[in-house]
C-alpha cells in the first residue's frame, strides 16, 4: 500500500532550453509539491548553462508564463525562455522600411 501512495506523489515533466542550433530537454520524475524553481534546479540545466538567471530568463509552461513557485503538473513542459534581443514589434517594422526600399 505504500508504494502506490509513493508514485501517486510522483509526476513526470521536461525541463527545455533551446539555443539557436540546439534544444537541450531534461526527463524527470519528482515529487508532485516541488515548484518550478526547484525541479529546474534539480535538472541539473544550471550547470550546464550557467548563463541562465532566473531575474533575467521568462519560465512557462506550453508556451504560458509561470512564477518560480508555482506547481508542475504531470507531463508539464517547463521552458526556460532566453531574453529578447530587441524589441519584435521593433523588428517588424524595420524590416518591412527595409524591404520597401
Amino acid at each position: 500500500m505504500d508504494a502506490v501512495k509513493i508514485q501517486v506523489n510522483i509526476i513526470n515533466v521536461e525541463v527545455v532550453y533551446a539555443l539557436p542550433h540546439e534544444q537541450q530537454v531534461f526527463y524527470l520524475s519528482v515529487h508532485k509539491s516541488m515548484t518550478i524553481e526547484n525541479i529546474i534546479k534539480q535538472s541539473g540545466i544550471l550547470k550546464l548553462y550557467p548563463e541562465i538567471n532566473f531575474l533575467k530568463n521568462k519560465i512557462g509552461i506550453f508556451g504560458r508564463n509561470v512564477t518560480l513557485d508555482s506547481k508542475a503538473q504531470n507531463e508539464d513542459r517547463i521552458e526556460i525562455y532566453r531574453p529578447l534581443l530587441g524589441d519584435p514589434k521593433e523588428i517588424r517594422i524595420k524590416r518591412i522600411k527595409q524591404n520597401r526600399k
